[in-house]
């Protein structure tokens, strides 16, 4: 009687047992075998995004020509010698080639002008600062204050900064303090509101703590109230900025002096259209340059994104 084996395609691949194996030898001679080197996987490079490169560089671009387009139809239909983009251009370079000359009072460069109206804005926006961040936390923290204040800020705060000017001459006879105080009345209510609303919603957990460790008010304001409300303090800190920055331009156009909202009336009165597009320039530029440092400011000191 004969006997066929047969065996699968599969096992004809594997290799033949070593003499021993049923000791066990075979195995470990098979572990001690060396396995055969796999090649080295190379790191693949980061591709580059055209795609989000184009998006952050192309729609700005687009944005600035379009503008530009728009101004050069405007220069060529108009009758009344308004300034094409070249021409501001080269007028631009002539009134930067020497920005701090000085020929009196009323006749000094765009640089010293701008210099005058950041001096005003700090002192205006450095009161309103001293005052309304400590009155925001007050008015958040005691509700006798906040039912005591929350009508006059009603009141108060939808009112024109410029209808503040004549009570600032009034009382202070003077053309620089009443700036100064227009920027202060206008630039405390969005740090007086915000702060004060970043009191109210420090969650209650936080203020029990503070009752059953029986914190001092000055250990709960440093420990607990400041940390929690340093986002919308800063929030309104940026928007009394942008605030400040706004209100005197109007200011200066009234009040006359060395600033940039009266170089702008100066230049109107001259009827030098270019110089006055200058300026709306730099003060759109000083702006954006107050708010992108406000930015960094308050993403260095609290956890959570700020956008523009």
């Amino acid at each position: 009687m004969v006997s066929a084996v047969f065996h699968s395609p599969l096992n004809a691949s594997l290799p033949l047992p070593h003499a021993g194996e049923g000791r066990g030898e075979g195995v470990a001679h098979a572990k001690a075998a060396p396995l055969p080197r796999a090649e080295k996987e190379k790191k693949p490079r980061t591709p580059l995004d055209l795609r989000a490169f184009w998006m952050r560089v192309l729609p700005p671009f687009l944005g600035f020509g379009l503008l530009v387009l728009v101004w050069e139809i405007v220069a060529m239909k108009s009758t009344t010698g308004f300034p094409t983009p070249l021409a501001t251009w080269q007028q631009a370079l002539t009134v930067f080639s020497d920005p701090f000359y000085s020929k009196g009072p009323n006749d000094q460069g765009v640089g010293w002008n701008v210099l005058s109206s950041l001096q005003r804005v700090a002192l205006g926006f450095g009161l309103a600062a001293a005052v309304g961040i400590p009155a925001g936390f007050a008015i958040g923290r005691f509700e006798f204050l906040s039912r005591m204040f929350n009508p006059l800020i009603s009141l108060l705060r939808p009112v024109s900064p410029l209808a503040w000017l004549p009570i600032g001459l009034l009382v202070f006879k003077g053309a620089n303090p009443a700036a100064i105080w227009t920027i202060f009345i206008c630039s405390i209510w969005p740090m007086v509101i915000n702060t004060a609303v970043g009191v109210q919603r420090v969650p209650s957990d936080y203020m029990n703590v503070a009752k059953v460790l029986n914190l001092s008010e000055w250990k709960i304001l440093t420990k607990i109230l400041f940390p929690a409300v340093l986002p919308y303090m800063l929030t309104g800190v940026r928007l009394a900025v942008g605030t400040a920055w706004l209100v005197i331009v109007a200011a200066e156009m009234l009040t006359g002096g060395v600033g940039i909202g009266f170089w702008v009336w100066d230049e109107w009165n001259n009827l030098n259209v270019a110089n006055i597009i200058i300026a709306i320039f730099v003060i759109g530029i000083v702006g954006l340059v107050l708010e992108f440092a406000l930015i960094k400011l308050a993403t260095a000191f609290t956890f959570e994104e700020v956008k523009s």
